[in-house]
């Protein structure tokens, strides 16, 4: 994965020097918008709030979480593979600080509200503060996504996945600019990854149907 997505910054790289243009896939692809940002789960209005997750045993935690990527992946139950993604989300979430928290309140604000120069700042502090804290390079990933900085999304997504590997968010990420950048067989696979960690994932479903129906050459 390291070497993959070095290739990959390497060659967008040359993009940004003009030797080649990104391809265009069409809308299916681009980059999302404010309106499509999705806090997972949303923050605490009243500003210093934060999302509470009960502080357990790092052994019993590590234990309650491989439980719910279980339920999530392997659950017929729509209810219970939902509630286990919430609750996934919600221990991404925790940074362990107050002030993360509170910063990271702000950034969703700011991204909600298109200021994403505002929320690149508050979530450089963010990374500094807690390098530690896989959802604060997730979000950077995905303002740096949404400027269609591809190069620095990769790098933050390699630090998401390196902290959180079954984070699904991060992957489709990565799916989305593989595909991109036309490298669709490492696409196929990125999406089927993440879709294996949620099943319940509705875009990578769509995403591999297009992949294999492009494949076999036929119209997506």
């Amino acid at each position: 994965m390291r070497i993959f997505l070095f290739a990959l910054v390497y060659s967008l790289s040359i993009v940004a020097s003009g030797a080649q243009p990104v391809p265009d896939l069409g809308p299916e692809v681009a980059p999302p918008s404010a309106e499509d940002f999705n806090p997972m789960p949303d923050a605490p209005a009243e500003e210093g709030g934060k999302v509470v997750v009960e502080e357990t045993d790092p052994e019993d935690e590590q234990s309650r979480l491989d439980k719910l990527y279980a339920d999530l992946a392997q659950s017929d139950d729509p209810a219970l593979a939902e509630k286990a993604a919430r609750e996934i989300q919600m221990s991404w979430m925790d940074s362990g600080s107050d002030t993360v928290d509170i910063l990271m309140s702000r950034a969703g604000k700011a991204i909600q509200s298109e200021d994403q120069a505002l929320a690149l700042d508050l979530l450089d502090v963010i990374v500094v503060l807690r390098p530690s804290y896989a959802e604060g390079w997730n979000r950077r990933a995905t303002v740096h996504y949404m400027r269609e900085d591809f190069g620095k999304s990769l790098v933050d997504i390699e630090r998401t996945l390196a902290l959180e590997p079954r984070h699904w968010g991060a992957l489709s990420g990565l799916a989305i600019i593989q595909r991109r950048l036309g490298f669709k067989d490492d696409a196929l696979a990125t999406f089927k990854r993440a879709l294996e960690i949620n099943p319940g994932l509705e875009n990578a479903t769509k995403a591999i149907e297009d992949l294999e129906k492009e494949a076999e050459g036929s119209p997506a």
